[in-house]
């Protein structure tokens, strides 16, 4: 009976374990005029893989009540690896379970991973989304949904504009206010600025006229 009881709890552990908890981000706060209406804008926040900058963003955003999706410019998601010249590269739409799962491979991988942060960056966008998406290859008719979008670098502001002026316009077009914040890409950065898009981004919210006053 023990025996039996002890199999369980090793199942159950086990099943805790491989599910990716909600990271324990501290909710932004929105201010009183912005408690009085709902939201009624929809913001975009872009980095280069859509799993630090962006990422960071899209939890406060989220937690503050904002509708808000995130995405990646880049080719691939580039994550750090044992040098600049070995970074663990993978492919957008990759689950972040699985790049969890693939840096924590071996117990040598798992300790190197922890250490320099890429694993939580992992298992905090496994907590929001099945997996990173590129901004070049989403659908016209949901990137038109934006209002706003903030671009955590210079060239990703770049790439952002680039993409939208070569996309036929949608029958419901609108202007789409793009925004450069350029920040670090490090997690203590990331943070820092995603409070600084998140108190930028409720001033848009309450404009009365987003058009005149952004």
């Amino acid at each position: 009976m023990a025996d039996r009881i002890d199999n369980e709890l090793s199942r159950h552990h086990h099943h805790r374990k491989s599910r990716l908890p909600r990271p324990q981000t501290p909710p932004g706060i929105p201010p009183e005029s912005a408690k009085k209406r709902e939201c009624k804008l929809s913001f975009g926040v872009v980095c280069s893989s859509n799993i630090n900058r962006s990422m960071e963003a899209h939890v406060v955003f989220s937690n503050a009540g904002l509708n808000v999706e995130s995405y990646g410019t880049g080719t691939l998601v580039r994550l750090p690896g044992r040098s600049a010249m070995e970074p663990r590269v993978f492919k957008f739409g990759t689950p972040y379970e699985e790049m969890y799962n693939s840096l924590a491979a071996t117990p040598e991988d798992e300790a190197f991973f922890t250490h320099n942060g890429v694993l939580q960056l992992c298992r905090r966008g496994a907590a929001v989304k099945p997996g990173p998406q590129r901004w070049q290859d989403m659908p016209s008719d949901f990137i038109a949904k934006h209002n706003i979008v903030v671009a955590f670098e210079e060239r990703i502001f770049d790439a952002v504009v680039e993409d939208l002026q070569m996309r036929e316009p949608t029958e419901d077009f609108r202007p789409i206010h793009v925004i450069c914040l350029d920040t670090k890409d490090n997690p203590h950065e990331a943070k820092i600025q995603g409070r600084v898009a998140l108190e930028l981004c409720w001033m848009l919210e309450a404009a009365d006229d987003l058009d005149s006053e952004a």
